[in-house]
């Protein structure tokens, strides 16, 4: 039995930026709840789900397919608009108490910088790369925080403001480009990785229940796990 209504979730996304429905929720409706707060969108596989879990092979980099930490970041940056939502249904919940999802509020870190970090995030522009390299698929140049008429819209990746990728070689100092706003934007993100660290919210997503929350108002991450059993099923909502 889902105890959370459309109404509900709509509330605590407006209030604290993020919602957790307890289920149990099954596939179908699990699609058919985060379908009610928008439209379910293609990923960078082209299918309306992604299904996020460990891969052999991933040990060394720091992405969806390893099992190690994830920086703070928000989804798909190099779109215009990014996807309004992000949920996650958990299949198989990790055992090890790891893989915590943790969520940030990206409007009180902005408020808390100073009047010349403000200035870099919302007039400084950066190049946002696409998840998938083709002729169709391409990135964009924006600043962190975009003002649209339709609302705020906040962009972040950690990594790409230190290494100049959104994957990072754990055996690397450097990424495969010059970090793209220089020493001010590697200062912002350990400005942000400070930030996220003393403000976060961490959820454990129960088995079967589906965390969602504004893709246009959060950061998130994820802590490292050991249980590789662990896996989710992804969507992506438009408004």
């Amino acid at each position: 039995m889902v105890n959370h209504t459309s109404s509900e979730i709509v509330r605590d996304l407006t209030v604290q930026g993020y919602a957790l429905t307890q289920g149990p929720l099954n596939p179908q409706e699990a699609a058919a709840l985060a379908g009610t707060l928008g439209t379910l969108v293609p990923q960078s596989t082209g299918e309306l789900t992604y299904d996020i879990m460990a891969h052999p092979g991933f040990e060394k980099v720091r992405d969806t397919r390893s099992a190690h930490t994830l920086r703070p970041h928000t989804e798909a940056p190099g779109q215009n608009p990014p996807p309004r939502y992000l949920a996650l249904h958990c299949r198989v919940q990790a055992t090890c108490g790891g893989g915590q999802t943790m969520l940030a509020d990206a409007h009180a870190f902005v408020a808390g910088l100073s009047d010349q970090d403000r200035h870099l995030v919302h007039e400084s522009e950066l190049y946002w790369p696409s998840y998938v390299e083709d002729a169709d698929v391409k990135g964009l140049w924006k600043p962190l925080v975009e003002r649209t008429e339709h609302g705020t819209i906040n962009r972040l990746s950690c990594t790409l403001l230190r290494t100049g990728g959104y994957s990072e070689d754990l055996d690397e100092q450097a990424g495969p480009h010059e970090p793209p706003l220089g020493a001010e934007g590697v200062a912002l993100a350990q400005q942000a990785l400070d930030f996220f660290q003393d403000n976060k919210v961490s959820v454990l997503i129960p088995e079967d229940a589906m965390l969602i929350w504004d893709n246009h108002r959060m950061f998130h991450s994820r802590s490292a796990f050991t249980d590789t059993r662990r896996r989710l099923t992804r969507y992506w909502i438009a408004d």
